[in-house]
């Protein structure tokens, strides 16, 4: 992906997972890759990866429910880079459980990362890329801001809360050339996934036979190019947009 060139990429969560992957891709095409995690280990390797490869990387711990550590990561990313051009919204946490067994610590935490997460980067890192003439903001949601699942009250209104949050703004920062769209996932074979396949008694094939046309679930991989695309100049034009990477898993109620 030839638009990402020379980019200044930020990506929170990038410890594992679809953030790893989206890290790496970044990086393979040419990008200089900000990696943040609340898990140092984590996102030390990934930058030690990146590095192999051959790429430019800065790892940095991150919670992204703070908002000192937001304006620390983003200042310290642009001092080392020289500005940020792409901001993704990765960091997430994933709870299952009927809506009587969930309490407000685990509806306040959840969203705590998920939403505030989401909300107090974006807020951060627009006088960034302002001073760009322009960026990206790429906020992952999940298919289940946009279906309806069991047991899923508490993260599936966290992930609606990102996809109408993304497109207030896309309208708002429209006029500044910041384009700010969502991606929806559906499972990916990851923590989370594995978290998913074990409280619906299912393996992971079982689920990518369920949830896909295709017979499969996606891997991070999958995800991580559409990431790469949004923030390429080949996707210029797209803002607001939700991009749904399910293998063609449904329109209506999931079923796991």
């Amino acid at each position: 992906m030839t638009g990402v060139q020379g980019k200044v990429v930020v990506v929170t969560g990038a410890g594992a997972g679809i953030g790893r992957a989206t890290a790496r891709l970044f990086a393979r095409n040419g990008a200089r890759v900000v990696v943040t995690d609340v898990q140092e280990a984590e996102g030390a390797a990934t930058v030690g990866q990146i590095v192999a490869d051959g790429g430019d990387a800065l790892f940095l711990t991150h919670d992204v429910a703070s908002e000192e550590d937001w304006q620390r990561v983003l200042s310290a990313a642009a001092e080392r880079f020289g500005g940020i051009d792409v901001l993704v919204n990765n960091a997430g946490i994933y709870f299952i459980a009927p809506v009587t067994e969930t309490t407000v610590e685990d509806w306040n935490r959840l969203f705590s990362i998920n939403v505030t997460g989401v909300f107090l980067g974006s807020k951060h890192v627009v006088p960034h890329l302002t001073e760009r003439g322009g960026g990206s903001i790429i906020n992952l949601s999940s298919v289940a801001g946009l279906l309806g699942a069991a047991g899923h009250a508490c993260y599936g209104a966290s992930k609606g809360a990102v996809r109408i949050l993304t497109k207030d703004l896309a309208a708002e920062l429209g006029a500044q050339n910041i384009r700010v769209n969502s991606i929806h996932p559906t499972y990916v074979r990851t923590a989370m996934a594995d978290y998913g396949a074990t409280m619906a008694g299912k393996t992971l094939d079982d689920l990518g036979r369920g949830m896909s046309v295709l017979g499969r679930l996606a891997e991070p991989e999958d995800v991580a190019n559409v990431i790469v695309f949004l923030a390429a100049e080949e996707s210029r034009y797209l803002t607001g947009a939700e991009i749904v990477v399910d293998g063609g898993g449904g329109t209506s109620i999931l079923s796991v």
